[in-house]
């Protein structure tokens, strides 16, 4: 529930979305806050901050049927090919057509379903992945996201 003011006044290098439980659309304040902060900061979320991102730029998210949930789940990088083998426990997916409408571009497909894993902004510092990046499945396969963020944080 922190606001928009509070978080600038902490005067950040950028901001990260953690994951966390439950339906992304159920927090629209949370929404409200990330759009503010868009046009302020750079942002890197994953998971649940992944499908934040996702409401802040006015797209949709959707229920999957079954979730995506464990270990050894592929990965593309459309950007490179790279395929990466990810930590998942969601039950919700950012649909592509909004995103990309929104001005996203989809960054990482699910291989299994090809579903949205990843995004960035078109013109602003900011990206998303849906799955674990932390979580080291692979076990190194996503350490240059946090490289990525750190540099264009302290670019500012």
């Amino acid at each position: 529930s922190t606001s928009t003011e509070e978080v600038l006044e902490r005067n950040p290098a950028g901001l990260f979305l953690s994951n966390g439980p439950g339906d992304p659309a159920a927090v629209s304040y949370v929404h409200k806050t990330v759009a503010q902060l868009i046009e302020k900061l750079p942002i890197f979320g994953i998971c649940l901050g992944h499908q934040m991102i996702t409401h802040a730029l006015g797209a949709k998210t959707f229920k999957l049927k079954f979730g995506h949930r464990g270990a050894n789940q592929p990965v593309k990088n459309l950007e490179n090919g790279k395929v990466s083998i990810t930590a998942q426990n969601h039950g919700f997916a950012s649909s592509q057509e909004d995103v990309e409408n929104k001005g996203a571009v989809v960054t990482e497909v699910n291989l299994n379903d090809g579903t949205v894993e990843g995004l960035r902004h078109r013109s602003r510092p900011i990206f998303s992945v849906q799955y674990h990046p932390e979580a080291s499945p692979g076990p190194h396969d996503a350490s240059p996201l946090f490289r990525n963020f750190h540099d264009i944080a302290l670019k500012k």
